[in-house]
């Protein structure tokens, strides 16, 4: 499966976001995916095993308990293929960050 499939389910984009915060146990994940978007912990189960095989997300077994977090390896590739994109946005970025410190600047002024 390629990165973007995997990543373009908002289910799946929302576990990634809660490992990104912490190490979290399966249940932990599918408690936090149930109450945000009312589905299934099978369904839950089937959304952590796609990141699992994709690279995305690993597992460690503590006893009966199962570990979830990121790996970060599949996140760095994706992150490498939208770097060629990243000239579109940046130089909007920093013509916004300029203006925020020029803002900054100008309340400080005035107070």
């Amino acid at each position: 499966m390629h990165a973007f499939d995997v990543l373009g389910d908002p289910v799946r984009r929302r576990i990634l976001e809660l490992l990104g915060d912490s190490e979290l146990t399966a249940g932990a994940v599918a408690a936090a995916i149930t109450a945000e978007f009312g589905i299934s912990q099978p369904a839950v189960s089937q959304h952590l095993k796609v990141l699992r095989e994709n690279g995305f997300a690993r597992v460690q077994a503590d006893g009966t308990r199962r570990i979830y977090s990121v790996e970060p390896e599949a996140l760095r590739e994706v992150d490498a293929w939208l770097d060629r994109f990243r000239r579109f946005w940046t130089p909007h970025l920093d013509a916004l960050a300029t203006e925020i410190a020029r803002g900054k600047r100008e309340r400080r002024r005035d107070d």
